[in-house]
């Protein structure tokens, strides 16, 4: 006997996709992250293919996971999908140092991230 399945965290007209341990600060994804906030996925997806951001690759890749994890794993209509949250949380962060003169060493700090994404269907209003 196995322990009980847990219950959806998510309402039934929600979906969400997590991207994990990119290779940006949290400060950096999270302006990409706040573009997208609130909009139609349609909007949201066009902006993301012509921001000059170098995550806004993997931000929308992350965001058709989301679209497609409604279409498919919640039976969600995808043309009434809206980004109602993108939240960015810190992950780890690697320490590197650089030598510099006189003996001394300067400290380098790689930050990582996590996106999560989370898409809901909203009812049109006639």
């Amino acid at each position: 006997m196995g322990k009980p399945k847990n219950e959806r965290m998510l309402g039934d007209n929600e979906a969400k996709a997590i991207l994990r341990m990119v290779r940006t600060s949290p400060q950096k994804l999270n302006l990409v992250a706040a573009q997208i906030r609130g909009k139609k996925v349609d909007k949201a997806l066009a902006e993301l293919e012509f921001s000059r951001k170098r995550i806004s690759e993997s931000v929308k890749k992350t965001l058709e996971s989301a679209i497609a994890n409604a279409e498919n794993n919640h039976g969600l209509d995808t043309d009434s999908l809206v980004v109602a949250e993108a939240f960015v949380g810190k992950a780890l962060v690697m320490k590197r140092f650089k030598a510099r003169a006189r003996g001394r060493g300067a400290r380098i700090e790689k930050p990582f991230s996590h996106l999560t994404i989370v898409v809901r269907e909203v009812e049109e209003t006639a």
